[in-house]
């Protein structure tokens, strides 16, 4: 059955009702897709002033009319269907990753391109940059692919007694779902976890669920001492410290001060990503390793 004709199942609007100018999801992607569901579903998608919203990013108002939609993974699941029918594997991609911007209005900025999908199911949406949101959408995906990869690139995982390798980051966007499967298939030989203190929550991956053949699958964590999130020295292996004043060095001694570039090393490395890269940190007892030149 097409999304457009799907019955109203979740309410019935009586004469003189007032029909809700905004649908609250759960702040998840499957309840994203839940609440387009049931704006379908109870035939809301003509209304221009319709707004769809994260439950914890709404702020209560006096004049708003809202309704909350529980998350369904079968209502998910048969927009996902109708979606891919649509835009393909890669349009669902970047709304996701549109969808991990966490971007104030994000939620609405996407129904709209959904709406435009199903509208005019022969043309390819996507690539009217003509079209305001899907405009928008075209930043942002660029925004959080940008995200992505410098979170590939400037993790630093620091050895723990428990013989974990941690990570803390504070990205920009909810890139940690993006960024799992690279760390996942590049480091599948140890214990390790990286953890978004913005968001309040990591991925784990433990080493010994893997097998010959397949890396373990990344787990959820989100109950994480909070001594360990603030000062991850109080965990550090015997090693750690050592290993760190070694890359100091390292990092000191391959530099040219006579062509340092300040303003190009900040464009290349932004300086928020520097309290937690550890060649930007200064430790005790690194001096020794300065080359004299």
């Amino acid at each position: 059955m097409p999304l457009t004709a799907l019955p109203a199942q979740n309410h019935a609007y009586a004469l003189g009702d007032l029909k809700p100018s905004i649908v609250l999801y759960e702040s998840s992607f499957e309840g994203w897709l839940s609440a387009v569901f049931y704006v379908y579903a109870n035939k809301l998608q003509k209304d221009e002033t319709l707004r769809l919203f994260a439950e914890n990013d709404y702020i209560p108002s006096l004049i708003d009319h809202y309704v909350s939609v529980p998350c369904n993974d079968e209502h998910a699941e048969r927009v996902l269907i109708k979606l891919n029918a649509l835009v393909g594997r890669s349009g669902i991609r970047e709304i996701l990753w549109g969808y991990l911007s966490e971007k104030d209005n994000i939620g609405t900025t996407l129904f709209r391109i959904v709406k435009y999908a199903i509208d005019y199911p022969k043309r390819q949406i996507l690539q009217d940059l003509g079209h305001m949101d899907v405009l928008e959408l075209a930043q942002t995906v660029k925004s959080v692919g940008r995200e992505k990869h410098r979170m590939e690139a400037f993790v630093r995982f620091e050895h723990t007694t428990e013989d974990i390798y941690f990570a803390r980051v504070e990205p920009d966007f909810n890139v940690l779902p993006l960024i799992g499967e690279h760390f996942r298939q590049r480091y599948q030989d140890q214990h390790w976890a990286i953890y978004d203190l913005y968001r309040g929550y990591g991925i784990y991956y433990d080493k010994s669920l893997s097998t010959p053949s397949r890396p373990a699958a990344l787990q959820t964590i989100t109950d994480v001492d909070e001594s360990v999130l603030h000062d991850p020295t109080s965990v550090h292996s015997p090693n750690e410290q050592r290993y760190q004043k070694f890359w100091q060095g390292y990092f000191k001694n391959v530099n040219i001060s006579e062509r340092k570039n300040p303003r190009l090393h900040k464009q290349y490395l932004p300086q928020r990503y520097w309290k937690y890269l550890s060649e930007k940190q200064v430790l005790p007892g690194a001096a020794h390793l300065e080359k004299r030149r």
